[in-house]
């Protein structure tokens, strides 16, 4: 049976708000920033933290279809448009999908000594002298690089104007935070102490030090779908439906599967039914129903993702 998305048709946003909570004990570290450490706030009277911050989220949200054993998309994902890159040796080296400017990487730019690139604003129809051409700026992100539709895209080294803005986006706060201070120490058995001018800077001796994790009354994973965005690109139901279900499948997989963010933050959702706060009731499917559901849709969208060439292979400069 095919998954009814119809209540999303004229939504305007997918939000889900999701419980979740540490898998084992009240800890958990979160997110640090230079110079700052953890992101404390104030939200009315309540004290919150920033658990995860959006940038990491969307790295999170692309890795659902990588296999990093392999270097290559997970079996579900196969047939999505994206870009390798090889080594001079013709090893693999990244990808678009790993890649923090995607498309814009310096190593996709500069690739095939700037010839990928050059096709690239040639398939955009990009000129400084005109406005941008919109559609053929996102067939060829669908094309060359479908996941860009999704978690955004700045072509900044073809030109300034050839952006888009997260389409999925998601962060994870606590509220109700209390400091959970703590410490420990680096044992040295061989020298504990300073000794002929080996000092603690050095590695040397006996190190103490202080810690900070945190507990909540409550910690929430937020995921938000533009559907208007995605409708907005014009490229049809039949790719709408793709985004769609492949913005779901990595909301679920995410979930589903690796939430330990960090060795001292590992975390469940505490609820296997995960209802949408708008469009009212809409549940998030199954992990097996969205696998399903997607390879279906990629077949439905081979032709416009590249078919069998839909990964573009390419080579680092020399």
């Amino acid at each position: 049976m095919t998954l009814d998305l119809s209540v999303l048709a004229t939504a305007p946003r997918l939000l889900f708000d999701v419980a979740v909570k540490p898998i084992q004990g009240h800890r958990f570290q979160p997110t640090g920033f230079p110079d700052l450490g953890a992101a404390t706030y104030q939200a009315g009277s309540t004290d919150c933290l920033l658990v995860e911050s959006a940038q990491s989220m969307a790295n999170r949200l692309e890795a659902t279809i990588w296999d990093a054993g392999s270097n290559t998309l997970i079996p579900a994902a196969k047939g999505l448009s994206y870009v390798q890159v090889n080594g001079k040796e013709g090893a693999f080296l990244t990808a678009s999908i790993l890649e923090a400017h995607r498309l814009n990487s310096v190593y996709v730019e500069k690739s095939n000594d700037g010839a990928f690139h050059k096709s690239l604003a040639k398939a955009c129809n990009y000129s400084e002298k005109d406005p941008v051409d919109r559609p053929a700026f996102i067939k060829a992100m669908f094309r060359h690089d479908v996941n860009s539709l999704l978690h955004g895209t700045f072509l900044e080294s073809i030109g300034g104007r050839l952006r888009l803005a997260r389409a999925l986006s998601s962060f994870i706060e606590a509220e109700g935070i209390t400091v959970a201070a703590s410490g420990g120490v680096k044992n040295d058995h061989v020298m504990p102490g300073k000794e002929d001018g080996k000092e603690a800077k050095d590695g040397y001796g006996n190190v103490p030090f202080h810690r900070e994790e945190y507990t909540a009354s409550a910690i929430t994973a937020s995921f938000n779908l533009d559907l208007q965005q995605i409708r907005s690109y014009g490229l049809g139901d039949a790719a709408t439906r793709l985004l769609t279900i492949l913005a779901l499948y990595k909301i679920r997989a995410l979930l589903d599967g690796n939430l330990r963010l960090r060795t001292a933050c590992d975390l469940e959702v505490t609820s296997d039914v995960i209802t949408a706060r708008k469009p009212t009731g809409f549940v998030l499917p199954t992990l097996a129903v969205l696998e399903a559901e997607l390879k279906l849709a990629i077949t439905a969208n081979a032709a416009a993702l590249g078919g069998e060439h839909a990964m573009t292979s390419v080579t680092v400069a020399k």
